[in-house]
């Protein structure tokens, strides 16, 4: 098995790391304390993959709602955040494959690093682009732009894999391939009317979309998740 992409960008949340609960959890805690409700649960898994200050747009209290989300998140990261199974060991064999594996996420800087740390992936990424190294931010293009020009890519030989449809959104605009993942907060008939190289149920799936064979194809359960 080779890589069919020389460069592999993720998204962090619901795609590497298993933040659902976690960033429910304090959403939940945010609006509580702040607003005094608190949200159905699939309308914040629309929020997920947004920044906290678009998610907050709206509000009068958006200051302070970001500012109580943020404290109850990090301290909360350690005993909430869960991880995938086997995508520690995916990253770790493109790592050992010769492939650069990066995060562009719309989570801040630090908490971005905790979540990393705390999942083991910290030394396998190479790049890390996060909320404050852009002005605009997924679906725009900007965030992954930003993290190509950090690598120094032109974008050739690059994917964006997430979980979101912000993600398969920005990937198409930046002129990247795009893969998406359904053990997020993806709902599998949103991702698959937006651009894609595949659309994958399980890092298994997700593995065989990320590598060719010898012969030098596409395995065939990867090209069956392709439309």
């Amino acid at each position: 098995m080779t890589p069919r992409w020389q460069t592999v960008l993720f998204d962090l949340d619901g795609t590497l790391c298993d933040t659902i609960g976690l960033i429910i959890a304090s959403y939940q805690h945010s609006l509580r304390e702040v607003l005094g409700y608190e949200e159905d649960e699939q309308v914040i898994r629309g929020w997920i993959g947004k920044t906290l200050a678009d998610t907050f747009s709206a509000h009068e209290q958006a200051a302070l709602l970001e500012s109580t989300y943020v404290k109850y998140n990090l301290a909360n990261l350690a005993r909430l955040q869960r991880s995938y199974e086997g995508v520690r060991e995916l990253v770790a064999e493109l790592d050992a494959a010769g492939v650069r594996c990066g995060i562009v996420t719309s989570k801040r800087t630090a908490t971005a690093h905790l979540s990393l740390e705390a999942a083991g992936l910290d030394a396998m990424i190479e790049v890390l682009g996060a909320m404050e190294d852009s002005t605009h931010h997924k679906p725009h293009p900007e965030p992954l732009l930003n993290a190509l020009a950090k690598l120094g890519s032109t974008g050739e030989g690059v994917v964006y894999v997430g979980d979101a449809t912000v993600d398969l959104l920005a990937a198409s605009a930046a002129g990247l391939a795009g893969v998406g993942v359904l053990w997020g907060a993806g709902v599998r008939a949103d991702l698959e009317v937006l651009p894609h190289e595949a659309i994958c149920a399980t890092v298994s799936e997700l593995r065989e979309a990320l590598f060719v064979t010898s012969e030098g194809v596409v395995s065939a359960d990867a090209a069956e998740n392709r439309t």
